[in-house]
């Protein structure tokens, strides 16, 4: 599913009133703009600067698209980790036939299940599939796992044709997933193809985290970035761009920023376009 309209790069809300920070999955149409339309006119309110348009872009995603997304990554990880485990002899059949029923038990009703049913069955199935792996094959084998799914997601992650700006939207719907809070670079704003970044400010990933510990999910990792940071790395990769980030902590709590970069041979200036 398109993570951006027809024409351009999602922004959050219009030059003329901001997008609400409502979850979508809670508020009906309001009236206000939806982040993912370009250009929605509206009068009301004062201009707003370029940084505020790119904060919480996806802020209100509609219910379809972020339950399609739980999916989609849930359909990530649990076949990149069946990619990994085939080229294991050593992997008990029995335990891995157990591990996939308690991955898919209770799935939501295809046609009535929201977002937040999905939601609950991609982090119980995260949960289960890092303690299993952990679990027989130690913590470095996150780093194989994450490389497997990658290669899942090469196929099954649509191209837009933005470049460095792709992976870089990606992992903001990610983010927006969890309701945290983010920022893009100005170079997404000017449209540049071949660098892209974005920094996530508050990472709720660790919010429900905890809310999960008190409700009596295990967890293996200690920090989540133990595992995401691998998975996005290798995610960017596989796309054909090369990813760096670092890992922050604040005011606002825990958060990370990425930075994506075409390869020498797409960031080069083009013969035919008479650039010196």
């Amino acid at each position: 599913m398109s993570d951006a309209p027809a024409g351009g790069i999602a922004r959050g809300g219009s030059d003329g009133l901001p997008a609400s920070s409502t979850d979508a999955a809670d508020a009906p149409e309001t009236g206000r703009p939806a982040t993912a339309v370009l250009r929605t006119p509206h009068s009301a309110g004062p201009p707003r600067e370029p940084a505020d348009r790119l904060r919480n872009t996806y802020r209100t995603m509609p219910e379809a698209e972020r339950s399609a997304l739980w999916r989609q990554r849930l359909h990530e990880a649990e076949s990149g980790l069946t990619r990994l485990l085939a080229a294991r002899h050593s992997t008990p059949l029995s335990d891995w036939f157990a591990l996939k029923s308690e991955i898919f038990a209770d799935l939501p009703d295809a046609a009535t299940g929201g977002s937040r049913e999905w939601q609950r069955v991609f982090f119980r199935g995260q949960a289960l599939m890092e303690r299993f792996l952990v679990s027989r094959f130690g913590e470095d084998s996150l780093t194989a796992w994450a490389r497997a799914i990658a290669e899942v997601h090469r196929s099954v992650e649509p191209d837009h044709g933005r470049g460095a700006a792709d992976p870089v939207h990606r992992i903001a719907r990610q983010a927006e997933l969890y309701g945290s809070d983010y920022e893009f670079d100005d170079g997404v704003e000017s449209g540049h193809r071949t660098r892209a970044a974005l920094t996530i400010t508050h990472c709720a990933i660790w919010d429900y985290r905890e809310q999960a510990r008190r409700s009596g999910v295990r967890l293996t990792l200690a920090s989540p970035c133990a595992y995401c940071t691998k998975a996005l790395s290798e995610n960017i990769r596989a796309k054909g761009f090369e990813p760096s980030h670092s890992l922050r902590t604040g005011p606002t709590g825990h958060g990370c920023r990425w930075e994506v970069t075409a390869p020498a041979s797409l960031d080069a200036p083009s013969a035919s376009t008479g650039e010196q």
